[in-house]
């Protein structure tokens, strides 16, 4: 995948440097967070707290929040940033107005949303004490750029606290699902192991060394493993996941029969998790923190 030029934009006026990411999110993907934004909210409901937890944020705080999406990450830190502020920056403007309703519904008024590239983004030097994300660093063309954009954001000896996704074969809410739909499907063209994607970031060793060549210090990694609730049954379950990036990409090459069979695959590969609360898989996550 190759890196298209730094401050290439995507026809609203902001510089882009990833665009195939800005074309993901601000179109089919973020259109699909914002449907299912309660669910995704939820899904990742156990590992918020761990994360706002370590970014320890204080009243007076200036929280920037990267990939906010829909926003609730950052509604959260606003409230805990009290005398503070909270920004989130994200590529997706359906997400963004989205998130911007939701802190006017909630009366929140020291809260900002932006819609832009946090590899290129042009961020006040040293305006921020605090750095988060909720899995919104891993698509990133460049990490080291971006971490390195990032970082001069903040304050020097600012926080930083950000999710990224295990490996895939660690998350079964995406190996379960996605073995039994490999069955019928070819494997798609997701780029190499570093590409952006989910799993981009799922080597500590790469986290390590991105964050220290972006001018980080004490970086440290912390597993973390939750149950995630994907639908209320199979049938729910699989209606969601066909719409993700993920579920598009492995069902739009292939003719609908065969699409169809590897949905029914996927459906009897859930059955096993179904609860009487709905269907629960494990997710497993790295939970990482460091300084400026």
């Amino acid at each position: 995948m190759s890196t298209p030029p730094t401050g290439s934009s995507l026809g609203r006026d902001i510089p882009i440097a990833n665009v195939e990411q800005a074309q993901a999110w601000d179109g089919d993907e973020g259109d699909h967070w914002v449907r299912y934004q309660q669910r995704y909210d939820a899904m990742t409901r156990a590992f918020t707290e761990p994360l706002l937890s370590a970014a320890a944020i204080v009243a007076t705080d200036r929280v920037l929040d990267i990939g906010c999406g829909n926003g609730q990450t950052t509604r959260l830190a606003a409230r805990r940033a009290s005398r503070g502020r909270a920004v989130g920056v994200d590529l997706s403007s359906a997400m963004l107005d989205r998130a911007r309703q939701d802190a006017a519904d909630e009366g929140l008024t020291n809260v900002r949303f932006e819609r832009g590239d946090a590899q290129v983004h042009v961020f006040p030097p040293q305006g921020f004490d605090v750095v988060l994300s909720r899995f919104g660093i891993m698509f990133f063309e460049d990490p080291v750029s971006a971490f390195t954009n990032i970082g001069r954001a903040l304050l020097a000896g600012g926080r930083l606290a950000v999710l990224c996704w295990q490996g895939a074969l660690h998350n079964e809410y995406i190996a379960v699902p996605l073995g039994a739909a490999l069955d019928h499907v070819p494997v798609p063209d997701v780029g190499g192991p570093e590409a952006p994607g989910p799993f981009s970031l799922a080597d500590p060793g790469r986290i390590d060394e991105v964050l220290t060549r972006a001018g980080f210090e004490q970086v440290a990694t912390a597993s973390l493993e939750a149950q995630m609730r994907l639908g209320e049954n199979a049938d729910d379950a699989v209606e969601f996941l066909g719409g993700t990036g993920l579920g598009r990409a492995l069902l739009e090459s292939v003719d609908p029969g065969i699409a169809q069979r590897a949905l029914d695959a996927v459906r009897e590969a859930l059955r096993p998790y179904e609860r009487p609360d709905g269907v629960h898989l494990r997710g497993a996550a790295w939970l990482v923190t460091a300084h400026r």
